[in-house]
């Protein structure tokens, strides 16, 4: 199917122009799997990411020298 053919299947499926459905842009939809590994989120690597200090943090020389 080709640009035109799907702008003008939407255009008379939505009543819309196919001019106006062109400035849309649609496109044909890509059916290529998907890696597994794209699909989950290491929320620890996440959380380490927003990890911020509560308090400001001492070195161990000033820790030491406390």
């Amino acid at each position: 199917m080709t640009q035109n053919d799907l702008n003008r299947a939407i255009a008379r499926a939505t009543g819309e122009t196919v001019n106006e459905i062109s400035h849309l842009g649609f496109q044909p939809l890509n059916l290529e799997p998907v890696d597994a590994e794209d699909r989950f989120i290491d929320w620890d690597a996440v959380q380490l990411e927003r990890n911020i200090a509560v308090f400001e943090q001492r070195s161990a020389e000033e820790f030491c020298a406390a």
